[in-house]
């Protein structure tokens, strides 16, 4: 739909000396949970602090910040269990393990991810194997299927920047060869698949609620799952005294006794990572905001999208789930780098908020080009574990190794999008994407 022309708009564009498109204000915040904070966060934090405890494992479940939000948390992704954790890390780690996932195993991300994706693999003492993204800048299947080896244990797809993979074609690739599947859902909360949560098509899925997530605690993670097994096995990672207070639990009749044996056996290493009341609190709260922030940028994406539609020389990212996606982000491809360029700069001078994304200087830990401890093979530890542990299976390494996924970063064009953007502004922002393709479409004919 073409939007009206603002009044007093130069057809010339700002870049070439022309007034700007946008004349509203930008987004006072671009960031989407935290844009949400109000009373009912901070008064349900004051009540976990007059309550003056802190650790969930000291409340009754009924009682505990933590196990509500785990509760509506399973319920709103329709998923029979839920953890949660201190961060989206966390999150990952226990996710891992609760699959069954060993040192040593193979374990296929994409090579577009914040680097947390590929960190989480290595703290196991598994090794990540890179695989090439698609036009959706998600995991691409027939890559993914060309990656795989004896090694292989299992595959993390990734839902960047709210989009969701293709779970489809990727079960059917990790169903062939019998591998286990943890999505990797950080920046995908709220989203959907074929009217299915994400998180809920492989064996456990993992969430983050860090700053910049959908919602927010500030830091926090979440790791749902149908498999009970699969849920056991995270939660006694996820705080290594985890089968106590269970044992515990079950004597003092929370729990089916029943269980009390198997919790006793249940009893192996296990890290703390648990969450908070305090983070329980804001989480619970956000969380009942969550999908109307995503029926706002659902929204704005759809006119942004249809907008971009007169772009020459476009390419609309590919969107496996038209409905289902969180909406926070657009992106489209141009035929070079040196166009990608040109109609960023040229948007950016209208005032519109976007950006190119793969520079080989500025440094971005959502491309593998950029992942410097991984490449490098480096470790914590004094006898470079896991990099040492079977020399002969460690791949190598290199900056080109996905030429695919620096050939598609390198063309596209990404809109950043909050709940924020007040309905004139998104007006103004399409009017300067109809702007900027007159003026390129202008270009090509001269």
């Amino acid at each position: 739909m073409k939007t009206s022309t603002p009044p007093n708009s130069s057809p010339t564009l700002a870049i070439n000396g022309g007034e700007r498109a946008i004349t509203t204000d930008a987004p006072e915040s671009w960031l989407l949970g935290p844009s949400e904070i109000g009373k009912e966060e901070i008064d349900a934090v004051v009540r976990v602090l007059e309550s003056k405890r802190l650790f969930r494992f000291l409340k009754n479940r009924s009682d505990s910040s933590v196990a509500q939000f785990e509760d509506l948390f399973a319920e709103m992704s329709g998923a029979k269990n839920a953890l949660a954790v201190n961060s989206g890390t966390s999150a990952l780690i226990c996710g891992l393990v609760g699959i069954g996932v060993s040192q040593g195993d193979e374990v296929l991300v994409p090579a577009y991810t914040y680097i947390a994706t590929a960190a989480a693999v290595l703290a196991l003492g598994a090794i990540p194997i890179l695989v090439e993204v698609d036009d959706s800048l998600t995991m691409d299947p027939e890559d993914l299927e060309r990656k795989i080896t004896p090694r292989s244990r299992a595959v993390v797809p990734v839902h960047m920047r709210g989009m969701p993979c293709d779970m489809e074609a990727i079960l059917g690739v990790t169903e062939r060869h019998g591998l286990l599947v943890l999505e990797d859902c950080a920046q995908a909360n709220g989203a959907t698949y074929r009217n299915r949560a994400v998180g809920t098509w492989g064996n456990a899925g993992a969430f983050s609620l860090q700053e910049f997530k959908v919602i927010t605690a500030g830091e926090g993670g979440v790791v749902i799952t149908n498999d009970k097994d699969v849920f056991n096995r995270a939660a006694v990672y996820h705080d290594s005294a985890y089968a106590f207070w269970m044992e515990g639990r079950l004597k003092t009749g929370e729990g089916a006794s029943t269980e009390l044996d198997a919790w006793k056996d249940m009893c192996f290493l296990g890290e703390n990572y648990r969450l908070s009341e305090v983070h329980g609190a804001i989480a619970l709260e956000q969380l009942k905001k969550r999908d109307r922030i995503l029926t706002r940028t659902r929204a704005i994406k759809r006119r942004l999208s249809a907008a971009c539609a007169a772009i020459p020389g476009s390419q609309p990212e590919k969107n496996h789930d038209v409905d289902g996606e969180c909406g926070i982000a657009l992106a489209l491809f141009m035929e070079s780098p040196e166009e990608a360029v040109r109609l960023s700069e040229a948007l950016k001078a209208e005032g519109v908020v976007c950006g190119t994304r793969f520079s080989r200087d500025i440094p971005d830990r959502h491309i593998f080009f950029h992942w410097d401890y991984v490449l490098e093979k480096r470790s914590p530890h004094r006898n470079g574990f896991p990099w040492t542990s079977n020399p002969s299976h460690i791949p190598e390494y290199t900056k080109d190794m996905c030429p695919k996924t620096i050939d598609r970063m390198s063309r596209a064009v990404i809109f950043s999008i909050t709940q924020n953007m007040s309905d004139t502004y998104v007006d103004q922002v399409c009017f300067a994407i109809e702007k900027v393709a007159g003026g390129f479409i202008a270009s090509t004919k001269t």
